[in-house]
């Protein structure tokens, strides 16, 4: 079906309704003005928003979401698939995990609900984090699927999702939405078929066609029960089971099964801000506890939302009434964070806490830096705000392109032990080893410059210099080994079995058996 088949509007909103709602906005912009915002956090209106979804209802008959979701059911039943029964007798005998799904779902399902009904999409799409997520929108697969609807890195920027230090889309309730819904429209453009635009969805789209040309060429049919003898286990089981939820939520009373209602109105609403704000300092202001506020905003990565016309913070709306009525009050700075960005090559972690006034602690727990990191040129971090940088909001430059590298904190230099030899001299240690020989006499308690053969010293070389030397010494053959290779050139009989020898020890050395059985391993333990 063409993409503009997807565009219906379905609005049906009376002026009785419209006056019944009159007090209600539900895309308040509480932008925080770009002066005296530490005296005057007034609240501002931004008619940028003035479209934004969230400020029309879509009005039915229904008064919850479950029957609204019924009535625009709209992909044919997957008949004649044993899995289909398997899988609703999963779900049917586990009416906890039923429980717990949707009342996560009961914060989305209204979003998810209007904006498939404004481009004529199935309803039954909206269950379909129940398979991806449990609508959990801080779900994270072993394969980097991120967010509610489950997009990997790649799949998550073709669909403009951004990833960055400070936030990741592809957890967004709003963006992750709307990009699942297009991504969705695209498949079904691709397949002309619902049941394969969702195996596409979580098996991709090269993979089906690829299985719809094996089943042409056996002379087989093409639907998705077909199909699944080309499918993964994964993605056979994956139609299936939202079958099988959509069953239990059409006749919910069949199957034992009481729904959670779920009021047919938004159960948040969008706020815009133009300023750095913390994240515990919004949650505050909204008298929201943390954890439900993380659950409408869980795409903020850091302890700090970066303002911009883009950003947004979403609120059950008599929190944010609260919130517009305590940002009123509010005369402290709004954010406690900046951003750092580290320059030379070595700047220590240690060095970053003291310009900042912090603790090398509060940097690396604020920026998730584990132990024994540290970190690359170019990194930027979060750091506490001085006096000097109180109202410098991170930029949206920085924003979008911050990116935090680390390496293995190897130490500069490394103790080594080494034997004074017959014609070794103080001159000659200090210079095969890169240091000086003030420091060689220092590390020893030396008082004069005159070493003994065989006298044991204590080195502090440069670590690089210390590798380089230990792998030198590893390559440079022995003087008995060099003789022995020597004499075995000598006689074609000694010859062949010095080479035998030679080649037995390079196979062992890489050891073909132990790395193949590793890799197998590796390959088991990712399965």
């Amino acid at each position: 079906m063409p993409t503009s088949d997807f565009k219906v509007p379905y609005k049906t909103i009376t002026a009785a309704v419209l006056l019944s709602f009159a007090g209600l906005s539900h895309a308040s912009d509480l932008s925080l003005p770009p002066y005296n915002w530490v005296k005057d956090a007034a609240l501002q209106d931004n008619p940028s928003l003035a479209n934004d979804p969230l400020s029309e209802f879509v009005v039915t008959g229904e008064d919850d979401v479950w029957g609204r979701i019924r009535k625009g059911f709209g992909i044919p039943d997957l008949t004649d698939n044993q899995l289909v029964i398997n899988q609703t007798i999963w779900y049917s005998s586990r009416p906890d995990y039923i429980g717990r799904t949707t009342k996560r779902a009961s914060l989305y399902l209204y979003h998810v609900v209007e904006e498939l009904e404004k481009r004529g999409m199935p309803t039954e799409l909206a269950l379909l984090p129940f398979i991806e997520s449990a609508f959990n929108p801080q779900a994270y697969s072993t394969a980097k699927a991120a967010g509610m609807w489950q997009f990997i890195p790649s799949t998550g920027r073709d669909f403009n999702l951004k990833q960055n230090m400070f936030k990741d889309e592809r957890r967004s309730v709003l963006a992750s939405t709307d990009a699942a819904l297009t991504y969705l429209q695209k498949l079904y453009g691709m397949f002309g078929d619902w049941q394969l635009a969702l195996a596409a969805y979580n098996w991709g789209e090269g993979s089906v066609q690829r299985a719809i040309k094996k089943a042409e060429a056996a002379g087989v049919g093409t639907d998705f029960n077909s199909l699944s003898a080309y499918m993964p286990a994964e993605t056979r089981n994956y139609v299936p089971k939202l079958q099988a939820v959509k069953n239990i939520i059409a006749t919910p009373d069949a199957y034992g099964i009481t729904l959670l209602k779920v009021d047919n109105q938004p159960y948040f609403v969008s706020i815009a801000k133009t300023r750095d704000i913390d994240v515990k300092l919004a949650a505050q202001l909204a008298e929201l506890p943390m954890d439900e506020f993380k659950a409408l905003n869980p795409q903020f990565n850091r302890p700090v939302i970066t303002g911009s016309s883009n950003t947004q913070i979403l609120l059950p709306q008599s929190n944010a009434e609260k919130f517009k009525a305590n940002l009123a009050k509010w005369s402290h700075a709004l954010s406690s964070w900046t951003a750092h960005k580290v320059t030379g090559a070595r700047e220590r972690i240690e060095t970053i806490a003291a310009k900042f006034h912090t603790t090398p602690q509060v940097i690396r727990e604020v920026n998730n830096i584990p132990p024994k990191m540290v970190l690359k040129a170019g990194s930027t971090v979060l750091v506490p705000r001085t006096d000097e940088t109180a109202q410098k909001d991170i930029t949206q430059e920085v924003a979008d392109n911050a990116t935090l590298a680390m390496a293995p904190d190897v130490p500069d230099t490394k103790r080594i032990n080494v034997t004074v030899k017959k014609k070794d001299t103080i001159n000659t240690l200090a210079s095969r080893y890169k240091v000086t020989i003030a420091q060689i006499k220092s590390w020893n308690n030396l008082s004069h410059d005159k070493l003994a053969s065989g006298q044991k010293l204590e080195l502090h070389v440069p670590y690089k210099a210390a590798v380089a030397s230990n792998n030198k010494s590893k390559a440079a053959p022995s003087k008995a080994v060099a003789k022995s290779t020597k004499q075995a050139s000598r006689s074609p009989a000694k010859s062949t079995k010095a080479k035998t020898t030679v080649a037995s020890n390079k196979s062992g050395n890489k050891a073909p058996a132990k790395i193949n059985v590793a890799s197998a391993s590796g390959k088991i333990n990712l399965k």
